[in-house]
This record gives structure tokens, sequence and C-alpha cells, in this order.
């Protein structure tokens, strides 16, 4: 069963967040987070990687390529996080499941506001 942070901002429908290691953010790092609309992370990360590949050559580059890609599977999901909060949206509600859908499922069994203002609105 996986854990999954349910965010909330006014009108906008919940964006659920899995909890854990990511590991898409790992292998993909930069692109992940900017494709998860996680803008400074990702400038950081590509940022970050550029000056290893320039600075670092041979196995120390590899250690610390490999180093931020851990860095950034580990902490992608936090990131991701932390960008829904700078742009509005209040950690609202923690649910589980084994896929987002069933999560998704569980959050609007449980809070009946958000089923009932989705179906208004034909997302449901």
């Amino acid at each position: 069963m996986k854990v999954w942070t349910v965010h909330l901002r006014n009108a906008a429908d919940p964006v659920l967040v899995r909890e854990g290691f990511s590991l898409g953010a790992a292998v993909f790092g930069p692109v992940w987070l900017a494709a998860h609309r996680a803008w400074v992370p990702a400038a950081f990360a590509l940022a970050a990687w550029l000056l290893i590949g320039v600075l670092a050559d041979g196995t120390l580059g590899l250690i610390l390529e490999i180093g931020l890609a851990l860095l950034i599977g580990f902490s992608g999901h936090d990131l991701q996080r932390w960008s829904l909060a700078r742009r509005g949206y209040v950690l609202a509600e923690v649910v589980t499941g084994r896929q987002v859908d069933g999560a998704f499922e569980r959050l609007l069994l449980r809070r009946r506001d958000l089923r009932d203002r989705m179906l208004h609105a034909g997302v449901v």
C-alpha cells in the first residue's frame, strides 16, 4: 500500500503526490522535476548536473552524478510538494492506495465536499 499526500488550492482539482523514492526522478532528474512543474528545483538540478559535468571528470564525476541522481530520487516528491506550496496549494489529507486512482477514490469517499464539487464540475 502506498501513501499519498493530497494538496488543495481553491477551486483547482486536488493534486496527489506519492511518498517515497521516485525512480523516474532519479533517472530523469531535471526533466522529471520540470514535468511535475517543480521549476526552481529543476533549474538547480540542471545547474548541478552541468557543474558536475564541467568540473569533475572520470570516477569522481561518475560518483557525483550517481549521488545527485539518488538525492533527486529520494527528494523528488518532496520538491514537488514544495513547489505546490509555492503555488498556493495546502496539504489537506494523507490517503493510501495501491495506485493513484485508488487513493483518489479513498479521498473522495472521505471528503464529500470535494466529491460534490468535482461532480458538479463534471470531473468525476
